[in-house]
């Protein structure tokens, strides 16, 4: 190839890149798929729990799918901004912090309406092996398609956009591990810590990326 024709073809594929409708259309279709194939496995291995009806009636529950699905927004908001170079990344930052002042409300009432000797073994929680290995497995999908929509962009900071992508994957796993969970409020701290353990994990791979993206 002539350097005339490598400029033009870079050029062209800037331009591709870089228009706004094309990368939202981009992200928005990378996300609905994985969250789609995560959701599809999800009910073939795990399932809604039986008695979704009447857990819908309680406000544990209904917590819960509030703390994933802002969590979900939110790091979706971040990793969306990271995505543009010339998109400010602050603002979906400081909105990440929703969700762990809603973690720390609802924890601080559990704590004072609970009695102490339950406080260890609710934090703790009965299933949390099952818990990491399910969320682990549900967030693959939605973890390879948050990478594809920021190789489509242009991060400026690979590895912290790798790590909000981890984020973002394991949030939407929660959201549909809650459908199936029948676990008290305290093993929310749990989950989240699996959250956090998977985003931090997702630099390491988000590094090899970048030097796909570069």
């Amino acid at each position: 190839m002539r350097t005339e024709d490598l400029i033009n073809a870079l050029a062209e594929d800037h331009a591709a890149r870089s228009q706004p409708g094309s990368l939202r259309r981009t992200f928005f279709v990378a996300m609905a798929l994985g969250l789609t194939v995560a959701a599809i496995a999800f009910a073939l291995i795990l399932g809604v729990r039986p008695d979704i009806s009447f857990a819908m009636q309680t406000w544990r529950f209904d917590f819960k799918l509030v703390m994933t699905i802002t969590l979900a927004l939110t790091s979706a908001w971040l990793v969306w901004r990271l995505s543009r170079p010339a998109a400010d990344p602050r603002p979906a930052e400081m909105a990440l912090a929703i969700a762990p002042v809603l973690l720390l409300s609802a924890v601080t009432y559990e704590l004072w309406s609970v009695p102490e000797p339950e406080w260890l073994p609710r934090a703790i929680g009965s299933n949390s092996v099952a818990c990491f290995l399910s969320i682990s497995f549900l967030s693959l999908a939605p973890l390879g398609s948050a990478f594809y929509a920021l190789r489509r962009g242009a991060p400026l900071r690979p590895g912290f956009a790798g790590a909000a992508a981890g984020l973002l994957a394991s949030a939407l796993a929660a959201m549909l591990y809650a459908l199936h969970s029948d676990h008290p409020v305290q093993e929310l701290l749990n989950q989240r810590g699996k959250l956090c353990r998977e985003s931090f994990g997702c630099l390491a791979r988000a590094r090899k990326s970048a030097l796909i993206m570069m």
